[in-house]
């Protein structure tokens, strides 16, 4: 009997080390965020001078694709059975 991936689960399957890796992604961007409330910006629009307007503008970014994602694949989505449709023309 063949072994399945959900016997031997990585080292990143384990819930403890994703709790790990995403407290770390959030300590990064919080990180991020006050650095760049920091630096001093050569802007050349003024919207560019809103605090964190980087972070915000990325992340609106970001929801932009996966809304346009989703109407994409209510646009050329097929069903489930698309390619089993026409059994009675098989060879």
């Amino acid at each position: 009997m063949q072994p399945s991936d959900n016997d031997n689960p990585g080292w990143a399957d384990r819930p403890e080390v994703q709790q790990r890796i995403r407290y770390l992604l959030y300590f990064i961007c919080g990180l991020l965020v006050v650095i760049d409330l920091l630096v001093n910006r050569h802007t050349y629009l003024p919207v560019e001078e809103i605090p964190a307007f980087y972070a915000f503008y990325g992340f609106a970014a970001l929801v932009g694709v996966v809304m346009l994602a989703k109407a994409l694949r209510n646009l050329v989505g097929r069903s489930e059975d698309y390619y089993q449709k026409d059994d009675d023309h098989a060879a």
